[in-house]
């Protein structure tokens, strides 16, 4: 197909359609301009010369194949039904319909019958490699690795070069855990196509999941001497060096892909992460610095200089990072969890209580999101907030701990009475905590002995 300024016959389509003309085109020549519209995805255009089409020829099955490829890419079923049925009895020996009629049974969840189609359409020895592939793909969908690999090799017999065949291939063998004879397959058909980048690619990926990482990284230098400008084989080679622990080599390896690259934010972040490994916080606070300045919203390594300036004892640094990280990515539990203890730390318990709010809110079944959040609302006096808390937390947690709190919270607003009847409760579930409880809440101290004895009594 040629490019679109140079395709003078989609010149012509175009600027008859805009003067309002009529030309005339052969059957070949209106079949290259729709299928010229329908790979660059224009439907409409590819529509409007179907339409034009079939006006100057009406019984032109090429056209009318073409009419239900629109269809089926609108997903107009019914209206393709309609035509297909019309098609049927003199288009069956045809493969473009044929692979038409596939479609529209594999769009409409139907993989049985495509595979049934397409195998006819096999028979025609036309598009083997695509219609092999085509084959796989429903095979797939029914759940059958198996006799979507047998397809997916009889594909990359069509056609060596294929790509997508030989990808498959792979995941196919990986479904059905054929590790032997995924490699087999591999290195013959690297013995067959040595300068495969796909091949060597696959070769590294399938010893890297086995964590055989030094075999790994043959297959991706290997790779890289075919196409040293290939971006991604860079990190998953320099990831087998993490791996291996060898962080100064991974190092090297993103240092090479950084002057590749275009977008270096995550790679100067994983520079960071492998000096932060070589216990070289500097150079790693560095590295995380530039990947801020190439993107100034990467929370990652915000987060990271958070870590960081703790370790070093720049705790008001820490805090400001991870506030920022956390107002970047706000779904992200475990950051709201460093930014409140970052918080209690500094002693600003009234700002983390937004955070211990969030997690209650978002992980309602960890205990300890509701002891902390409590602790926190009456170390800043707000006790009535915190009994209302501390009841909603009693609906999925009956724990000791919740009564002790809530023991405090009454006697503490100089309601004794139920601050004595939490305080039983408490003892009752565990009164080994009594210890610490009274060190923890030292008003209770001294209504310990009382509620003692009234839970003596009542047992």
């Amino acid at each position: 197909m040629e490019e679109y300024f140079g395709n003078e016959l989609v010149k012509k389509f175009e600027e008859m359609m805009e003067n309002n003309d009529e030309l005339y085109f052969d059957t070949e020549e209106l079949e290259d301009i729709i299928v010229y519209y329908l790979e660059l995805g224009d439907f409409n255009y590819a529509d409007m010369a179907v339409t034009y089409g079939l006006k100057l020829h009406p019984n032109s099955l090429e056209i009318k194949i073409k009419k239900l490829e629109v269809l089926l890419e609108w997903e107009d079923y019914n209206t393709a039904k309609v035509l297909i049925d019309e098609l049927k009895g003199t288009s069956m020996e045809n493969t473009d319909f044929l692979v038409c009629y596939a479609k529209y049974y594999s769009n409409l969840g139907n993989p049985k019958k495509s595979i049934e189609i397409c195998k006819l359409a096999l028979d025609l020895n036309e598009e083997e490699n695509f219609l092999n592939n085509f084959i796989a793909d429903e095979y797939v969908n029914l759940g059958d690795p198996f006799s979507a690999l047998k397809y997916y090799q009889q594909a990359l017999k069509d056609d060596p070069s294929d790509e997508y065949s030989l990808e498959n291939t792979m995941i196919c063998f990986n479904e059905l855990n054929k590790s032997d004879e995924a490699i087999a397959f591999l290195n013959e058909y690297l013995d067959d196509f040595p300068f495969s980048e796909v091949a060597w690619s696959e070769y590294g990926q399938f010893y890297f999941n086995r964590k055989n990482y030094e075999e790994a990284i043959k297959g991706f230098d290997y790779m890289l001497a075919i196409n040293s400008s290939a971006v991604g084989v860079y990190a998953s080679k320099a990831a087998c060096y993490e791996a291996l622990l060898q962080y100064q080599k991974a190092v090297e390896v993103y240092e090479e892909m950084l002057e590749l690259e275009y977008t270096k934010a995550f790679t100067y972040y994983k520079i960071g992460l492998c000096y932060k490994a070589l216990k070289q916080p500097i150079i790693a606070l560095n590295s995380f610095q530039k990947a801020l300045r190439e993107d100034p919203q990467f929370y990652l390594a915000m987060m990271e200089q958070s870590y960081l300036y703790e370790e070093m004892g720049g705790m008001p640094e820490a805090l400001h990072f991870a506030q920022e990280a956390t107002l970047l990515n706000d779904s992200n539990l475990d950051y709201h969890k460093r930014l409140a203890f970052l918080y209690i730390d500094a002693g600003k318990f009234e700002e983390s209580l937004a955070c211990l709010k969030k997690l209650v809110v978002e992980e309602p079944s960890r205990f300890y999101n509701w002891y902390a959040y409590t602790e926190v609302l009456m170390l800043v006096s707000q006790y009535e907030d915190a009994i209302t808390v501390l009841y909603a937390a009693l609906k999925s947690h009956d724990r000791a701990e919740l009564y002790y709190q809530l023991s405090n919270c009454y006697f503490n607003l100089d309601n004794l009475e139920k601050g004595g009847e939490m305080l039983e409760n408490a003892l009752e579930r565990d009164a080994s905590m009594m210890t610490d409880m009274q060190k923890k809440y030292p008003y209770i101290k001294e209504e310990v002995k009382k509620a003692k004895a009234r839970v003596r009594k009542k047992n």
